[in-house]
């Protein structure tokens, strides 16, 4: 019998970290992907003092075969994983007509079509299990002219969340994103450790009470 475990997406020193150290808290076994070996070690050194297994793979998130071969490397190591976070995105101000058009595509595979691969090649283990939580970082709550790509990619996240709903939500899989509204640095309003709160919170609760979308607008007051 596999132990509870989650995967992280895009590990990278903020919320990524975060998020995997919040996990691991609860004694869940780890899996972080990233694109470099640096971040993993150093995400991977975050997460060490909670003792738990820690698995880290190497991949792009706009590489389709790299990540089904490591999403399958998770699932080798640790089972079919009780939450996934798909937390790699391309954040980048850039005002109407700036970016080429290969630049767009290229933020469009992070943002939004990599999530969308991750979602189809883990969650109908999940489904077929009866449960799963599936999160997606998001961003932009309303879209703004000077981050383009960035807006579009995140309205693309929503519209994301909504689709995998629909097509896992019925067998058990609670998809969902956790949209963080500013700059995310330690000891502000946007702490990573605060944002790593709500991905915690939404993958236990009880599915009548199951949100699509959570917002982190700031610390509350």
């Amino acid at each position: 019998m596999s132990m509870p475990s989650a995967v992280i997406i895009g590990a990278g020193p903020g919320i990524g970290q975060a998020v995997a150290r919040r996990f691991a808290r609860e004694g869940m076994p780890i899996t972080l992907i990233a694109r470099s070996g640096r971040t993993l070690r150093s995400v991977a050194e975050a997460v060490a003092p909670h003792g738990v297994p820690v698995v880290t793979v190497e991949a792009d998130s706009t590489d389709q075969d790299a990540l089904d071969a490591a999403l399958d490397k998770a699932v080798g190591e640790h089972g079919v994983p009780d939450v996934v976070v798909y937390n790699a995105a391309i954040i980048q101000a850039d005002a109407p007509g700036e970016l080429p058009v290969r630049a767009h595509m290229e933020a469009w595979a992070v943002n939004v079509v990599g999530a969308l691969n991750a979602a189809a090649h883990v969650a109908p283990a999940m489904a077929a299990r009866g449960d799963g939580t599936f999160l997606i970082t998001g961003g932009m709550p309303e879209p703004k002219p000077r981050y383009v790509s960035l807006s579009l990619g995140k309205a693309g996240v929503r519209t994301l969340v909504t689709l995998l709903d629909q097509e896992y939500g019925p067998s058990g899989v609670h998809v969902a994103s956790v949209t963080v509204a500013g700059p995310v640095a330690p000891g502000t309003d946007f702490d990573p450790d605060d944002i790593a709160e709500h991905y915690w919170r939404l993958h236990t609760q009880p599915r009548h009470q199951w949100e699509r979308e959570t917002l982190h607008a700031g610390r509350p007051r």
